[in-house]
């Protein structure tokens, strides 16, 4: 692979060691790695397949493999930080990556945890008949429901983290979750959030959103006014930022009291 993007995947990585709180009573989990990526795949017991393995971890390579390929023609394409227009020889995922990007005002890197999610989770169902599926890629999820869930949502130093749940209700998935900080994980982040959680019906929009929006949360002081921006967007169906103790929550989605 090359050690650019290489790169640029190692920003999404890290130990999750928060996945030992997931629900494995309602989700038969488990992890598929592969070089930097780093995916929890929960599926309902009655669902999973042990083929799904395989499957996932193919469309991984599959994915990594035409970005890698399509990155070594147009280097730019990993290197801005601003809307970028793929060249002519882009896949199909590389275009949509720019394309959500670009509505959020960011460059299409910032995409390729919830790009993943995503294309593993179809592949899935694709493949096998399936009830619920939440595939989780270092805080961007794509899920799949038939009942209410409630997400803690994990905000470093906050005394809010894993104190507030979002709960999302079924009737719109599938749904991309995608989480932003700039105070936790290595991700490339400007601002000084705790936790920015976009929720949208599509996980590159998400994940897009939930890094521009946190990249403008500085203090405590921007949580209102980047609230405010989600009335811009009608793709962003909920939005929560929490910044140190202070919390805004826009959208379809209620917030619940956890501890």
């Amino acid at each position: 692979m090359n050690k650019d993007l290489e790169k640029l995947f190692q920003q999404k990585f890290e130990e999750r060691t928060y996945r030992s709180q997931f629900n494995t009573s309602r989700f038969a989990g488990f992890k598929i790695k592969f070089q930097e990526t780093d995916l929890w795949i929960g599926v309902d017991p009655e669902s999973f397949k042990p083929g799904m393995k395989n499957v996932a971890l193919n469309k991984i390579k599959e994915l990594r493999d035409k970005l890698d390929n399509y990155i070594q023609s147009d280097p730019f394409f990993k290197k801005s930080l601003k809307p970028f227009q793929p060249n002519e020889n882009a896949p199909g995922e590389a275009i949509e990556m720019a394309q959500a990007a670009g509505k959020a005002g960011i460059g299409p890197m910032a995409t390729v945890a919830g790009l993943f999610a995503r294309e593993v989770g179809n592949e899935i169902i694709q493949n096998f008949s399936v009830g619920e599926l939440v595939i989780e890629n270092g805080g961007d999820i794509f899920a799949l429901l038939k009942k209410n869930l409630v997400l803690s949502v994990f905000a470093g130093d906050s005394p809010l983290s894993e104190r507030i749940g979002l709960e999302i209700t079924t009737g719109t998935s599938p749904l991309g979750i995608c989480t932003s900080a700039g105070t936790v994980g290595p991700s490339l982040s400007y601002g000084k959030a705790d936790a920015v959680v976009v929720v949208a019906e599509d996980a590159l929009t998400a994940d897009a959103f939930a890094t521009a929006f946190g990249n403008k949360v500085k203090s405590p002081n921007d949580v209102e006014k980047v609230i405010s921006l989600a009335e811009k967007s009608p793709e962003i169906l909920s939005l929560l930022i929490i910044c140190e103790d202070k919390i805004g929550v826009r959208g379809e989605f209620e917030i619940k009291i956890l501890k």
